[in-house]
């Protein structure tokens, strides 16, 4: 089961990923007096408000499951931004708006900061506190075919290879992305890379269908939008790079490979309760 604690935790996230969303997807020509940075080129905005309406799909369907076993592999995912964000924001924390002459600004900047401290901190806490309490239920387990798992674990490597170079040397940016990128954007950027390629080497690692329900929903969101984004910017593109056709096959991957989880998965069976220590015993 999911705890009440856990459960506040993602309600409140939920919250914080809608209002990321709609200010740096919907906004993103203006971050310079509504966000905590200024982002440019607004096309970075766009890219990074579409990752966490994906964030924000993926966790309000959570609330939704009370079944830790099909919610840890989300909730791990959202983490493993947050603490990797954090990184981001302590090393480049003199680009944020602490001393903007706009009040918004300077507000949005220390919100971002107590939130990226807060949230990190309290996630960590209640996985620890999930872990210690967990009580799998047993599902029949959908094998994935071997295409989808080729697919997730070449879209995990790749995610994770650009993800982990950005955050490490945010100059490689003019080499592995399709824009250019700032060393902040570029390490939050990595954020989101890295988190959504660890889910999808975890899906590979599950091999159940079933379980890739909840963030086919996510990861459609995200294949979906960030598509929209470079259609939205093709100027800003550097279409002659070998990074824009990547960027662009990885995106529709990503989008085909989460319809196909959704048709595939159809109705939930009915879990199976664990076996009770009596159960286990040998007769």
């Amino acid at each position: 089961m999911i705890l009440p604690a856990t459960r506040r935790l993602l309600q409140v996230f939920s919250c914080l990923t809608l209002l990321a969303f709609l200010t740096l997807f919907v906004m993103s020509a203006r971050t310079d007096r509504y966000f905590a940075w200024t982002i440019a080129p607004p096309i970075t905005a766009a890219f990074l408000g579409a990752a966490y309406a994906a964030g924000c799909v993926i966790v309000v369907l959570a609330l939704r499951i009370g079944d830790w076993t099909r919610v840890r592999v989300p909730y791990i995912t959202i983490l493993v931004f947050t603490l990797i964000t954090l990184v981001a924001t302590v090393l480049h924390r003199d680009r944020f708006h602490f001393g903007s002459d706009l009040a918004l600004a300077r507000f949005a900047a220390w919100f971002w900061m107590v939130v990226y401290v807060v949230v990190p901190v309290g996630m960590l806490l209640m996985l620890l506190l999930q872990e210690r309490r967990r009580n799998d239920q047993t599902w029949p387990r959908l094998p994935l075919p071997r295409l989808l798992s080729a697919v997730l674990i070449l879209q995990g490597g790749v995610l994770l290879i650009v993800g982990t170079s950005l955050f490490v040397a945010p100059s490689t940016a003019a080499m592995v992305w399709p824009w250019p990128l700032t060393p902040l954007t570029a390490r939050v950027v990595a954020a989101w890379l890295v988190a959504f390629g660890l889910a999808a080497v975890l899906a590979y690692r599950d091999a159940d269908l079933r379980r890739l329900d909840l963030a086919a929903w996510a990861y459609a969101a995200l294949g979906a939008l960030e598509l929209v984004v470079v259609l939205r910017y093709a100027g800003v593109v550097r279409w002659s790079s070998v990074a824009a056709w990547v960027y662009l096959l990885i995106a529709a991957s990503i989008l085909a490979s989460s319809g196909y989880v959704l048709l595939g998965t159809g109705r939930d069976p009915e879990p199976v309760a664990p076996p009770s220590p009596l159960d286990r015993r040998s007769p």
